[in-house]
């Protein structure tokens, strides 16, 4: 009977990044300890020598990026994002031997993939780093079955994620730009990347290909509110596009890795950030108009339309709003006429607005020189360093009109001019126009209640 050709041994990288050298627990701890000593030492180095400040221990093993941020103050956000960028080789290191650990102890391989979740990873690495290995370590062989597939799924989700994040960092933080590089060209490239990993080794069938595309969307999103560069609200607008051209992504990849396509896949990613330099901004500005009826006479509802009748705005009941999306509060104006300034003081702050059109009882237009934040985002942190919540969406123009129906009521027609920088502009503009909406039906309720209220004394 003829023996089995041995393999060679694995050398130290592919021991530490590999796919198939097995690691006993001494190792696991051995090399884990080392590269978070490694880790710790060059970024406490980096810190210091940039703020004078040394590295908490806590704020080290936190994953909130904003939790750096506190401990080194005047880090200018090109060095946080570098550092979120440093930190997914050892994210790799870390899922590829935790995976393996896992099935040197006798654990699904899969078990290993919890390592890309926050906090709930140290219980995890406690776990392994005390359970014993269960069998002797098998020698070298291709990778077969299950552990292909995991594999293969691994490689596939982390390389789109990498992609992912590295586009967030070059469109936010360095170009200043959401368009449709970020929004579509990214999550194709981040599917195509998936699915040619996970499929050029062996086609798969199409249910693990949809599988990786949605983890891969997923994750990257989860990590970017662990980061604390996104909230919850912006990830949920964004993801039914980015899912959608992901898979579509997912499916081109998988053509690719059939006909072994590396060059059209690495050709696409020298291409999608030559898109987002290129790319210009969107411009185009949008208007949205809200009517109703009040019940009151056109001179009562244009009192109560130049301060809300100095009646505060009851707390919204609406779920949008309490998820974070800013809404009015209440309203003032100092002087009469054009020239004069409304401020309307919203959740996230005062909006500031010169009249240049005073009309009574027909008509109030005002420019809109300052404006708030359009949300808190929903975050578990104090702190979200998102360019979009402060910019891109921003109030241009605005008026009331004032129309007398001849029966003691009134129509009151509210309208607003805006941009907002960010494409695809049909699909942004679908949700910042719903919010302006909601906006408007808030005031113009308010208004009509003031003044019939005003009328019935």
């Amino acid at each position: 009977m003829a023996l089995p050709a041995l393999q060679p041994a694995p050398g130290a990288l592919a021991r530490i990044a590999g796919f198939t050298a097995p690691i006993n627990r001494a190792t696991y701890v051995g090399v884990g300890v080392g590269l978070m000593a490694l880790k710790y030492l060059t970024e406490s180095l980096v810190g210091f020598a940039w703020t004078g400040t040394w590295y908490s221990p806590i704020a080290f093993l936190s994953p909130i990026l904003s939790l750096k941020a506190t401990q080194f103050q005047g880090l200018p956000d090109w060095v946080l994002v570098a550092w979120a960028i440093w930190n997914l080789p050892f994210a790799w290191i870390g899922t590829s031997m935790t995976v393996r650990r896992a099935q040197d102890a006798g654990l699904p391989g899969v078990l290993g993939l919890a390592f890309l979740f926050p906090f709930t990873n140290f219980l995890l690495m406690g776990a392994l780093s005390l359970l014993p290995s269960r069998e002797r370590a098998r020698p070298m062989l291709p990778l077969q079955g299950e552990d292909r597939v995991v594999w293969s799924a691994l490689a596939g989700v982390s390389g789109g994620a990498a992609l992912g994040l590295g586009m967030v960092g070059l469109s936010v933080f360095v170009l200043g730009e959401y368009g449709g590089a970020l929004f579509l060209g990214t999550p194709v490239m981040m599917g195509t990347v998936s699915g040619f990993l996970l499929n050029v080794r062996r086609p798969q069938s199409w249910l693990p290909n949809v599988v990786v595309g949605t983890l891969t969307v997923a994750i990257c999103a989860g990590l970017l509110m662990l980061f604390a560069l996104e909230g919850a609200i912006c990830i949920a607008m964004a993801a039914p596009i980015c899912l959608v051209m992901s898979l579509f992504g997912v499916a081109l990849g998988r053509a690719l890795a059939g006909v072994e396509g590396r060059r059209a896949v690495l050709a696409s990613h020298v291409l999608l950030p030559a898109l987002a330099v290129l790319e210009p901004p969107p411009t185009q500005e949008r208007m949205v108009e809200s009517r109703v009826v009040v019940a009151a006479p056109i001179d009562a509802v244009w009192d109560a339309v130049i301060g809300f009748g100095g009646v505060e705005l009851p707390p919204p009941p609406e779920w949008y709003f309490n998820l974070g999306i800013a809404y009015p509060q209440r309203a003032r104006i100092e002087g009469e006429g054009p020239g004069a300034v409304r401020y309307c003081e919203f959740s996230t702050g005062p909006f500031v607005e010169p009249i240049h059109t005073w009309s009574p009882p027909f008509h109030l237009g005002f420019d809109v020189t300052e404006s708030p934040p359009t949300m808190h985002e929903w975050s578990p942190y104090a702190v979200v360093y998102a360019p979009h919540l402060d910019g891109v969406l921003k109030s241009r123009h605005g008026e009331f009109r004032l129309r007398e129906l001849g029966d003691g009521t009134t129509e009151l027609i509210g309208r607003t001019w805006y941009t907002f920088d960010m494409a695809p502009e049909p699909y942004w503009g679908l949700w910042s126009d719903a919010a302006i909406s909601a906006i408007h039906d808030r005031v113009l309720r308010h208004i009509g209640g003031v003044a019939g209220a005003a009328t019935a004394k």
